[in-house]
C-alpha cells in the first residue's frame, strides 16, 4: 500500500540508489583540473646523425667548405688567400671557426663553455657568420666599384663562394628557428635564466635635488645674547605706531618714531643691565632704512620680487650685509635689498 502512494520519480530513485563510496564523476581539484587542460604535448624526439642535429651537421659541413676554399686566394695577381691580409682573417673566418667549434664542443660537454659573454652559443654563431656574410660582400662591393671606374675585376671565384656558405650559414642560425626541419632544434629546450647583461634594465629615477635652506635667525632672549651676535628673529621687533616722516624738508624727526627691539623690552622686564658699548650694539641692531627710489626686495633663494620699498615709507633692516640688507616688510614677509646705494639710514 505505500508504494501505491509513491510518485514514478521516487519509484526510480529507490530503484538506483547510490553508492557513498563511489566516486563523483564531477573533478573537484580545479587546480588538477587546470594542469591537465592547460599542459602541453610533449614533444616528439629528435632525431639526427649520431650526436648532432641536421641543422649542426649543415653548419658543419658548410664550415668546411668555407674553411677550405679560404686558403686559395681572393684576387687574381699575385696570390693571396685571406690568411695573407693583415686581419682580415679575423672576421672573415677566424671567429666563424670559434662558433662552429662550440656547438660542437655542446654536443659532447653540455655542461662546458655555454655562452660568450650575454650570448648563448648560437646567438654567437649568428653574429659571427652575420658579420663575415658582410665583410664578403665588402670585397665584391669594392670590386663592382672599381669595375665602373674602369678598372679591372681583380677578385677571384672564392669570393663568391665564400659569400654563399656564409649567407647559408645565417640561414642556418639566424632564420633557423622559422624553417621546418630546424625548427626543431629549438622546441623544447628547457628554461635558463637570462645573462645578467641580457636581462631587463633597470628603472632610472632622477637624482633628488637638495632644498635650500633659508636663512635663520638665532631666538632673542632677555640676556642679550642675540644682541651679541647680530642675529634676530622675524617678527622680534615693536616698532610705534608713528612711523618717521621726512615731511616737506626732507629732515627726519627723531622724536616721531622710535624702534623698540624685542631685546630691549626683554632686558627691561627682566631687570638685565642696558648694553653700554654703543658700536658693536649699533653695528648688531636692526634699523630703520630710507631708499632714495623704489626698489624690489626679493627672495634670496628664487630670486622673485617679494615688495618694494622707496621714499614714501621707512623699511626695517634685520640684518646689515655690507653690499645688502635684510629687510622686514611690516606683514612679516622678509627679503634681500641688493641695491642699498644712497639709502639713508635711521
Amino acid at each position: 500500500m505505500a508504494d501505491e502512494n509513491l510518485t514514478d520519480d521516487e519509484r526510480d530513485l529507490g530503484a538506483s540508489p547510490v553508492s557513498a563510496t563511489e566516486p563523483d564523476p564531477t573533478p573537484t581539484d580545479d587546480a588538477d583540473f587546470d594542469a591537465a587542460t592547460e599542459s602541453e604535448p610533449e614533444e616528439a624526439p629528435q632525431y639526427g646523425v649520431g650526436p648532432f642535429t641536421i641543422r649542426e651537421v649543415a653548419i658543419l659541413g658548410l664550415w668546411a667548405v668555407a674553411f677550405i676554399v679560404s686558403f686559395f686566394s681572393v684576387v687574381r695577381a699575385p696570390f693571396s688567400s685571406v690568411w695573407m691580409s693583415g686581419i682580415d682573417w679575423v672576421l672573415t673566418i677566424g671567429v666563424p671557426t670559434v662558433a662552429v667549434f662550440l656547438i660542437t664542443l655542446r654536443r659532447f660537454s653540455p655542461d662546458g663553455i655555454r655562452r660568450v659573454g650575454s650570448l648563448g652559443v648560437d646567438q654567437f654563431a649568428s653574429v659571427a657568420f652575420s658579420v663575415s656574410s658582410v665583410i664578403w660582400l665588402s670585397y665584391i662591393w669594392n670590386t663592382i666599384a672599381t669595375v665602373v671606374d674602369d678598372g679591372p675585376w681583380y677578385t677571384t671565384w672564392v669570393v663568391w663562394v665564400e659569400l654563399i656558405v656564409f649567407l647559408a650559414l645565417v640561414l642556418l642560425t639566424v632564420f633557423a628557428p622559422f624553417i621546418a626541419p630546424f625548427d626543431e632544434d629549438f622546441r623544447g629546450r628547457p628554461e635558463a635564466p637570462a645573462h645578467r647583461n641580457a636581462r631587463a634594465v633597470r628603472a632610472v629615477v632622477a637624482r633628488p635635488r637638495p632644498e635650500p635652506t633659508p636663512e635663520s635667525y638665532a631666538p632673542v632672549s632677555g640676556d642679550g645674547a642675540a644682541q651679541a651676535t647680530g642675529a634676530y628673529p622675524i617678527g622680534s621687533y615693536a616698532v610705534d605706531d608713528a612711523e618717521p616722516s621726512t615731511g616737506d624738508t626732507g629732515v627726519v624727526d627723531a622724536g616721531g618714531w622710535s624702534p623698540t627691539p624685542a631685546y630691549a623690552r626683554g632686558a627691561t622686564d627682566t631687570g638685565a643691565q642696558p648694553v653700554t658699548d654703543a658700536a658693536p650694539a649699533a653695528a648688531s641692531r636692526p634699523f630703520w632704512a630710507l631708499s632714495p627710489v623704489e626698489r624690489d626686495v626679493v627672495d634670496e633663494r628664487t630670486g622673485a620680487a617679494l615688495f618694494r620699498i622707496g621714499p614714501t615709507a621707512w623699511a626695517l633692516v634685520i640684518a646689515d650685509r655690507g653690499s645688502s640688507f635684510v629687510v622686514q616688510h611690516e606683514d612679516g614677509r622678509v627679503g634681500v635689498l641688493y641695491d642699498v646705494s644712497g639709502v639713508t639710514r635711521g
